[in-house]
């Protein structure tokens, strides 16, 4: 009876697998543990990075303070534009999306997120935000990477996935956790070889059947067999879904094709409980009205059509997706029509119907730390309710103690 080594060949034989390694590292890890997947009741978090600094005062507006137009009397919103959230506060014109979603109840405004001491330099802060630790001197995992090995997700190979990057986040670095980066959802599909890949789905069929009638050869040569008959069928739904062109509905963006890939993924039933993708391009210095006009807009119109997708797949209830930036910008606008680092900010949270709300005061634009908005709510506690209340996953290895999660989920 063939052994693992006569397996490996035959299948390469027919161009299914290389010994090169031709099945994505992210698929094998994920297929070889069926049943992980994430669906049913299992919740999924999807986080947003706006990397650059987005400008928070000129995203939920103060348009009743006289200091907001006295401050910005070049890249100030006029408040006729504005999409009211209430008596005081609207979205940038750019926002229809998200204002549809927090008009439905599914949208949480954080108001004056922050950390103490803030540091205005884009690495040291994106560090802080990603490690959830202020004070190190130097920073070797991130928040998530700490919480989210096997102890947490003991069936999961792959708890965790990024999208649409070139290196993986400090977020989900973590001793001993292998998280897989996709820059292009497209490595997502297995690469069956030329000459399997010339007779389309039959050739699949041949390859499949070939793992599935073969036997014998002890415990390595089954491990092959099974993870390659596991391969090949996850392989083949999730291709199908990648596929699938114009059924999703979102937009042909950037942030718009990645969270399409997401949103499939997780219609296919990947393992995946988290997924991180990123929108880049705040760091609005000059002329920053029609870039972060841009920015928001594509940010909303795409986190409101993936849940419009969610909501037709009937899993939108299950699927969490939170945003953050590494600071805000300056009350004062600049020479240039733009704005220059600043500190405490809003972030978003999309939650279940019925959960979404302004959560704080917007911060004081007469009260001022050098210039710069005062936070009054520490993102170490966005985490924590991020983790204790959505993964039901204990946040102190995370944040560490004295943050008590937000009560929004």
């Amino acid at each position: 009876m063939p052994g693992r080594r006569e397996v490996l060949k035959a299948l390469a034989g027919v161009g299914a697998v290389s010994l090169g390694g031709s099945l994505p590292d992210c698929l094998s890890r994920a297929v070889a543990a069926p049943g992980a997947a994430a669906g049913g009741d299992g919740s999924v978090l999807v986080l947003v990075r706006l990397a650059g600094g987005n400008d928070g005062l000129n995203t939920v507006v103060p348009f009743t303070d006289p200091l907001y137009s006295k401050n910005r009397p070049g890249v100030g919103l006029g408040r006729g534009s504005l999409l009211k959230l209430n008596t005081s506060l609207g979205f940038h014109p750019a926002m229809g999306g998200l204002k549809g979603l927090y008009d439905d109840g599914r949208l949480s405004v954080v108001q004056g997120v922050g950390y103490p001491n803030p540091n205005r330099s884009h690495f040291r802060s994106m560090d802080i935000w990603e490690s959830a630790q202020p004070g190190a001197a130097t920073f070797s995992d991130g928040w998530l990477g700490r919480v989210i090995g096997r102890s947490q997700f003991p069936d999961n190979a792959t708890p965790a996935m990024a999208l649409g990057l070139d290196q993986l986040p400090l977020a989900l670095r973590g001793a001993g956790l292998s998280v897989p980066v996709i820059k292009d959802p497209a490595q997502l599909r297995l690469r069956p070889g030329p000459a399997v890949e010339a007779r389309g789905r039959a050739g699949r069929d041949v390859v499949r059947n070939l793992a599935v009638q073969s036997s014998g050869g002890g415990p390595q040569a089954s491990f092959v067999r099974n993870l390659t008959r596991s391969a090949i069928d996850v392989s083949r739904r999730i291709g199908d879904v990648l596929t699938r062109e114009g059924e999703t509905g979102l937009p042909a963006t950037g942030l718009g094709r990645r969270l399409e890939a997401v949103v499939r993924l997780i219609e296919a039933g990947l393992s995946s409980r988290i997924y991180f993708v990123s929108l880049d391009g705040f760091d609005t210095h000059a002329d920053q009205q029609g870039a972060h006009t841009a920015l928001l807009r594509e940010l909303s119109d795409a986190v409101a059509a993936f849940y419009r997708r969610l909501s037709k797949s009937k899993i939108a209830d299950r699927v969490l997706l939170a945003t953050y930036s590494e600071f805000g910008r300056r009350v004062k606008e600049n020479g240039s029509l733009g704005t220059d680092h600043g500190s405490a900010s809003q972030l978003f949270v999309v939650t279940p119907p019925g959960r979404g709300g302004i959560v704080g005061a917007h911060p004081s634009l007469e009260d001022l730390d050098d210039g710069d908005l005062k936070h009054h709510t520490d993102f170490r506690r966005v985490y924590a309710m991020l983790l204790e209340r959505w993964l039901k996953i204990p946040a102190v290895p995370a944040v560490g103690k004295g943050f008590r999660p937000l009560e929004i989920v």
